[in-house]
């Protein structure tokens, strides 16, 4: 066990479109662009972060180790791009909060013992850039500190919950074999 928390606090980004909504449908390519898969060490993933989101392609430069992502629903649809993950390990994002993921974004993320949480029907109204949230993984509560709000999301598995402490799914599997 890795000691991980399981009570993840940060200030959020809340990934918003054009008109202030939570992003929707924000795609592999979108998070991080293909132009740059030949990058294959996971330090240098993240300054590709959002650079082919519009309005968020500054995203790197703003981050900081500890920032949690908010976004709309079925993020990381497309592709299966394992870098769409690594960038945000590499900025030291400590969560990512979506309304959904797409399918294999999820997989990706669980399997890096990348920590993500679904609270379905999270809005724009619910959070807000710069404010600070402290969210258990266990029970799926996400509150968010500045508004005195509080959010149900989905809470984790006992699998997800194993391979997230081991460290990833490698290192899951590793113990089992000891």
């Amino acid at each position: 066990m890795t000691g991980k928390p399981i009570i993840i606090e940060g200030n959020v980004w809340a990934i918003t479109d054009a008109d202030g909504n939570l992003y929707d449908s924000v795609d592999t390519d979108q998070i991080y662009h293909n132009q740059w898969l030949a990058v294959t060490d996971v330090a240098e993933m993240g300054k590709y972060a959002f650079g082919n989101l519009p309005g968020w392609e500054d995203f790197p430069s703003k981050a900081a180790p500890g920032d949690v992502i908010v976004t709309g629903a079925n993020f990381g649809a497309g592709s299966s791009r394992q870098h769409a993950v690594d960038c945000f390990q590499a900025l030291g994002i400590r969560l990512i909060i979506a309304a959904s993921f797409g399918a294999i974004y999820r997989r990706n993320a669980i399997n890096s013992g990348m920590p993500i949480l679904t609270v379905l029907g999270v809005s724009a109204g619910d959070v807000a850039t710069g404010e600070n949230i402290k969210a258990n993984l266990e029970t799926g509560v996400v509150e968010n500190l500045a508004r005195g709000l509080t959010l149900t999301g989905e809470p984790w598995s006992d699998v997800q919950m194993d391979i997230y402490r081991a460290g990833d799914l490698f290192l899951y599997g590793r113990r089992g074999l000891q």
